[in-house]
């Protein structure tokens, strides 16, 4: 975002004001983690509340991923003159309002509709909770910054994903999101209270952030994650089908499991940021050959429990990747 050149080089609150401005940043990113992966951890549940089978509940994941592409540029350019305190508590209205609407979705049609109004924050309170991290911390200490709004996200795959997940199947599959659109109002709570009071940049211009669009690197970072998370979804959008019927893991288990790719991420978002500190974007590579050998590595692990733990863990360790792309755009 063209507001990136607006970072202060020296910033002036006390250690303990960034720790809650990191926090309440840190919360938003845990409710997008709970939602993003909990659909996917509960997806049998929603096809079969729905009347629909796995492959077209599926389409419910690719309607929330499309909200998060069509969302991100539209809302920053259409925010850009904005506080980004303001900024921050409008996208999670948005979330929680989608999501909320998601418990109470009659059909699977309208579950498409709030799935993808759900998405459409995503990318967005991510790249402005970014800037607002790093404005608080030294230069030095960014990259740490931004991770640690990762880190909420790696937090919610790790314990969110499957106290969800229990829930899910001990009360129903709409208290899931019901719960992310309860998460999202105390976000706002928070950022209202301890996020920057920045002034409105009456001078930022829509197109200047669109002009971002013309720089090769911006493509190419954007392409690396497509590329890098690409497969890392692939197998976790339907990683409870799989193990279901093909490991042959009970509901009781699933949780477990889920709770072990949220180690994974969470290892590998500390990992992440400490080789970026040290060896810059050359830790993306890194990862990516990280992740191209878990992937191969799980269709030969999944019909044994052990081994395709460990698989999980370590394609949730390749999810580091995204607080080094974070930190470049």
């Amino acid at each position: 975002m063209a507001q990136a050149a607006l970072l202060p080089d020296s910033p002036t609150l006390s250690r303990g004001a960034v720790a809650l401005v990191l926090v309440a940043l840190a919360m938003g990113g845990f409710a997008i983690g709970v939602t993003e992966f909990a659909a996917m951890s509960i997806l049998p549940d929603f096809a079969a509340g729905l009347g629909v089978d796995a492959p077209t509940a599926g389409h419910v994941i690719s309607a929330y991923a499309a909200g998060v592409v069509v969302g991100a540029p539209i809302l920053a350019v259409l925010g850009a003159r904005l506080p980004r305190w303001q900024l921050l508590i409008g996208f999670m209205a948005l979330f929680a309002i989608g999501n909320v609407a998601s418990a109470l979705a009659p059909t699977y049609h309208w579950m498409l509709v709030f799935r993808f109004l759900s998405g459409l924050p995503h990318g967005a309170y991510f790249g402005v909770a970014a800037l607002v991290a790093a404005s608080v911390v030294p230069l030095h200490f960014r990259t740490r910054a931004v991770s640690t709004i990762l880190m909420g996200l790696t937090v919610g795959t790790v314990l969110g994903v499957p106290v969800v997940n229990i829930i899910s199947h001990a009360h129903g599959w709409r208290w899931t999101f019901a719960i992310v659109g309860l998460l999202a109002v105390v976000t706002m709570a928070l950022v209202a209270l301890f996020a920057p009071r920045d002034p409105a940049h009456p001078d930022a211009s829509p197109l200047r952030e669109l002009g971002a669009l013309k720089r090769s690197q911006v493509w190419l970072t954007l392409g690396v994650g497509a590329v890098g998370f690409g497969g890392m979804f692939a197998v976790y959008a339907y990683l409870a089908s799989t193990l279901e019927a093909v490991t042959g893991v009970s509901a009781a288990v699933m949780p477990w499991i889920f709770a072990v790719f949220g180690v994974g991420m969470f290892m590998g978002n500390i990992l992440g940021a400490w080789a970026a500190d040290h060896i810059g974007f050359k830790a993306a590579g890194l990862l990516l050959l990280w992740s191209a050998a878990a992937l191969a590595l799980y269709p030969i692990a999944t019909p044994h429990l052990w081994a395709v733990m460990i698989v999980i863990f370590l394609i949730g360790a390749g999810g580091g990747l995204g607080s080094i792309l974070q930190t470049r755009l």
